[in-house]
């Protein structure tokens, strides 16, 4: 009998102690779950940018914290708006603009996210895309998992005309999504979150998908049936008021001209869609494994998309422009004991300051060379007063401001356009010829940067050559500002 009690003394005891080791776990320094994903646009249903979009996965997030419906890139190309990102400065300071221009050789002494945290006791691992391609930082991560290939269409797929449009790419798979690349980044993370850990974790999923090809199994594309497929809407006229230089970013003759010759507006449009469910599907499997870990009430969640993308508005098709639909992305934040569920935030925002934000959420030091600022006070308040514009950059000296109405677009030789988000949410109107919103201009000119940094130099054997080339930025290597 004595030994039956002493036994079960120690079985209370060992149970104590393991509800106390909970209970430590859920309250020391909070974890930070990082979610990317590749040229995710406002379609996704929390932000109503197209009416049919289906991501209830990515909605069922947004609904547990804050949702920055007003938030903008640095740069609306992929290399540019992750280094800026994830190494905290802005492209108007390391000169790295474009896709073709390595970030890390520029920026030898940079700190990034990752690495800040590995710097201050955390373990740091991630998988997928979260910096550009090739100049992704291995260096930055205690473990790291990169792409894998996808499967490609047969033969039938690939010879279709409405499977693209010159360089724009799509097409049914018929595989299992446990095939698909992202599955298996998704599962990085998911078997990361099923493990014990001594340290606090910084843990990254990159998920590759929207980005081109638009290449997924058939069930996401039987979501959207092609006869029932909304376009958006673009006007005629749509580029008539608009500068020179912003006909050259839009460059109406090239895929907007491709895709109305082949009849393929309707076709591409449903393959982003359905790209867009199939990325939603795994950050609903992060998701569930987040919340069946013992990590759940301590985690910070952040979702970010690198920039929008057009698909037809201003006749242009990809990024690589300064107008709404390709510097406004998703931004989206859970934080235990800060946010509270059905948060929105309308102010206006960019990413550069996720990693001050971050730092202060995580009592992080937070260094002065950061180019953004710390977003905890949204955070806990969104109608708190913040009158600090969005910027975003596209090559050297073209940029644009974003505040709580208004965008203000000023190219390299100083043609200007102005758009009233109040009345013209679309962007069909160009006010900068008008009088009466002279102001406006002139208080939102203030925020253009002082230090517009020169072209870091171009890695010209990678595919970005050729959009350097189209962009008007030179054949000859320049030094960066900070040599």
């Amino acid at each position: 009998m004595r030994r039956s009690l002493v036994l079960l003394l120690v079985l209370s005891l060992a149970i104590i102690a393991g509800e106390g080791n909970s209970f430590a776990a859920e309250t020391k320094q909070p974890n930070v779950l990082f979610i990317a994903v590749d040229d995710l646009n406002d379609w996704v249903s929390c932000l109503g940018g197209h009416p049919d979009c289906k991501t209830p996965n990515i909605d069922r997030l947004a609904s547990r914290g804050m949702l920055f419906t007003n938030a903008h890139c640095a740069a609306p190309a992929c290399n540019p708006s992750r280094a800026a990102l994830m190494t905290g400065l802005r492209p108007s300071n390391s000169g790295v603009y474009l896709n073709s221009q390595p970030w890390r050789p520029v920026m030898p002494d940079a700190v990034t996210l990752p690495q800040h945290f590995r710097n201050n006791g955390y373990e740091a691992v991630g998988s997928g895309k979260i910096f550009h391609g090739g100049y992704n930082d291995l260096g930055s991560w205690d473990d790291y998992l990169k792409q894998t290939g996808d499967p490609s269409p047969v033969p039938a797929v690939l010879n279709d005309p409405h499977s693209r449009a010159g360089t724009i790419i799509w097409g049914v798979l018929d595989v299992e999504d446990s095939e698909m690349s992202d599955y298996k980044m998704a599962n990085y993370a998911i078997d990361y979150l099923g493990k014990p850990h001594e340290k606090p974790f910084f843990l990254a999923c990159g998920i590759y998908r929207p980005h081109m090809p638009w290449q997924v199994p058939r069930k996401y594309y039987d979501m959207y049936p092609l006869d029932k497929i909304q376009l958006p809407k673009v006007p005629d006229d749509d580029l008539n008021d608009v500068p020179p230089a912003g006909v050259k970013m839009a460059k109406p003759t090239g895929d907007h001209a491709k895709i109305l010759k082949t009849d393929n507006w309707r076709y591409s449009v449903q393959a982003y869609l359905a790209s867009i469910a199939f990325a939603d599907v795994q950050v609903g499997r992060v998701l569930d494994a987040l919340d069946a870990s013992p990590y759940a009430k301590n985690t910070i969640v952040v979702l970010w998309g690198d920039h929008g993308w057009h698909l037809g508005e201003k006749h242009h098709w990809r990024k690589f422009s300064l107008w709404e639909e390709a510097t406004r992305a998703p931004l989206m934040m859970v934080v235990p004991g800060v946010t509270r569920p059905d948060l929105r935030c309308s102010k206006s925002v960019d990413f550069m300051n996720i990693y001050p934000t971050l730092c202060e959420l995580c009592d992080l030091p937070i260094g002065g060379y950061l180019d953004g600022v710390s977003m905890v006070s949204l955070l806990r308040d969104p109608d708190i007063i913040w009158e600090r514009p969005a910027l975003t950059t596209h090559g050297r000296l073209n940029h644009a401001l974003r505040d709580n109405q208004y965008r203000l677009i000023r190219y390299r030789d100083g043609s200007e356009e102005l758009y009233d988000h109040k009345t013209d949410p679309m962007e069909w109107k160009n006010q900068a010829d008008d009088p009466r919103y002279a102001e406006v201009k002139q208080r939102l000119a203030k925020s253009f940067p002082d230090k517009n940094a020169l072209d870091a130099p171009h890695d010209t054997k990678r595919s970005g050559k050729q959009n350097r080339k189209k962009q008007g930025q030179g054949k000859k290597k320049q030094q960066p500002a900070n040599k």
